[in-house]
C-alpha cells in the first residue's frame, strides 16, 4: 500500500510564504513524475507544478516565478515553496505521485491534502 502524506499547511499573511511538504511511503519500485495541485472552494482542482524524477520541472501559468517545486529522492518527498502568497492562492493542496510497482504497473496516488489560508 502506498501513502502520500503532506504537511506545511497553514494561515499566512498575503505576501507570506509556506513550504509544503509531501513524503510518499510503501512498498514500490521507482516515483515518477511528482505534483501539487490545489482546489479552492467552488473552484475546480488544478495542476500547481510538476516535477519528473530527473528533476524537469513544469508550472501553471498563475505561479508567475512565485512557487518552486523540488523533490528529494532519497526521501521519496517532493516540496512546494511557496514565496509572494496572494489571497487567490488560498486553498486545499494536494501532491500526486504516480508510482511504479513491483508488478511493473503504474498508477497514480494521492494525498490528503493540506489547506492554506492567506489573509490578513
Amino acid at each position: 500500500q502506498v501513502q502520500l502524506v503532506e504537511s506545511g499547511g497553514g494561515l499566512v499573511q498575503p505576501g507570506g510564504s509556506l513550504r509544503l511538504s509531501c513524503a510518499a511511503s510503501g512498498n514500490f519500485l521507482r516515483i515518477n513524475a511528482m505534483s501539487w495541485y490545489r482546489q479552492a472552494p467552488g473552484k475546480q482542482r488544478e495542476l500547481v507544478a510538476s516535477i519528473t524524477s530527473d528533476a524537469s520541472t513544469n508550472y501553471a501559468d498563475f505561479v508567475e516565478g512565485r512557487f518552486t517545486i523540488s523533490r528529494d529522492n532519497a526521501k521519496n518527498t517532493v516540496y512546494l515553496q511557496m514565496n509572494s502568497l496572494k489571497p487567490e492562492d488560498a486553498a486545499v493542496y494536494y501532491c500526486k505521485a504516480n508510482i511504479l510497482s513491483f508488478r511493473l504497473s503504474r498508477l497514480d496516488y494521492w494525498g490528503q491534502g493540506t489547506t492554506v489560508t492567506v489573509s490578513s
